[in-house]
């Protein structure tokens, strides 16, 4: 009987239902993994499922979480991340904390500019904590400090200028800061720059060998914070092939100086990348990952990772 009546509506011309919205936008929600290795990191019963989604953002509509960096400070977890505003369609940095990264509280925005803002890392340096988000359409790259943490930042220093910085990675190697960013225009997410400084104010100086990676999408942009273990200096980078934030690789540093540089691929494949369960937080893709040692051969890191839909379901507003 269905069949006929398909035939006759096909015959006699009747209005056949729109075509069902493609699922082509990723909609991003943060989670928790763990594992014996910053290279060996998997969901964990301990903490299952999504830990932030936009559903616990309470002060904004928000379309979706990403990019989280953690800070353990006195027995409390405290997670920054972009939310994107769905009132101003710009990203703020928002807070959660926790006790023991199973349980998150939603606190509230932290930092909003007249521009967007995403990737706040946040780093601890002579008693204070200093935040870089990524502000990439000010062409700059900006050094906000706690007054006082984790609620209130205050922007010190633009520590570089002039081009369209992506994902600053800052961290500490043989006395000296160091700094990845990707900066290719139009933004084809296959650039990495180099910079170095003796202080964190700088003056930052390019590196000779940089740009250390050039048209290659598949480990230009970073994808978390840089990080030491087992001797081995690891940076993580974006898989964008075919599309933005696909997955996760890691890559070790074996050559660092003010004048050299070498790297080579820490595993094999991608570290993380999409669970492939369709509907699930983290379904299909993954593009970021900030790990921390927390005891003897155990590893924690604040993650993100997306699921496809549709455009109008990542442009909804959860709240009014």
């Amino acid at each position: 009987m269905q069949r006929l009546t398909s035939r006759l509506r096909r015959l006699f011309g009747a209005e056949q239902p729109p075509p069902p919205a493609p699922r082509n936008k990723a909609l991003w929600a943060i989670g928790i993994f763990a594992g014996s290795s910053p290279l060996a990191l998997r969901e964990d019963p301990a903490f299952p499922g999504a830990a932030i989604t936009r559903e616990d953002v309470t002060d904004v509509p928000t379309a979706f979480v990403a990019d989280p960096f953690l800070a353990p400070i006195d027995g409390t977890w405290h997670m920054f991340f972009e939310l994107l505003n769905r009132r101003n369609g710009r990203g703020e940095i928002g807070l959660a904390t926790s006790s023991d990264l199973a349980s998150w509280t939603y606190q509230r925005v932290v930092l909003a500019e007249p521009f967007h803002l995403s990737y706040p890392q946040v780093i601890e340096w002579n008693g204070a904590h200093y935040m870089i988000p990524e502000s990439h359409q000010t062409r700059t790259i900006r050094l906000y400090r706690a007054e006082p943490f984790p609620t209130r930042w205050t922007l010190i220093h633009t520590l570089l200028s002039g081009r369209v910085f992506s994902d600053a990675t800052l961290f500490r190697h043989d006395d000296r800061w160091w700094m990845l960013t990707e900066t290719s225009e139009p933004r084809a997410h296959d650039t990495l720059r180099l910079y170095h400084a003796e202080e964190l104010e700088g003056p930052w100086t390019e590196h000779p060998a940089s740009p250390i990676v050039a048209g290659d999408p598949r480990r230009a942009r970073p994808a978390g914070r840089v990080i030491t273990s087992d001797g081995a200096l690891l940076r993580f980078a974006q898989d964008c092939r075919p599309r933005y934030g696909m997955a996760v690789n890691a890559y070790e540093i074996t050559e660092l100086t003010c004048t050299t540089f070498a790297e080579r691929p820490a595993v094999d494949g991608a570290v993380l990348s999409g669970s492939g369960v369709e509907d699930s937080w983290n379904g299909s893709r993954m593009h970021h990952v900030d790990a921390h040692r927390v005891g003897e051969g155990r590893w924690v890191a604040a993650v993100d990772g997306a699921r496809e839909t549709t455009a109008a379901d990542v442009a909804s507003s959860i709240r009014p």
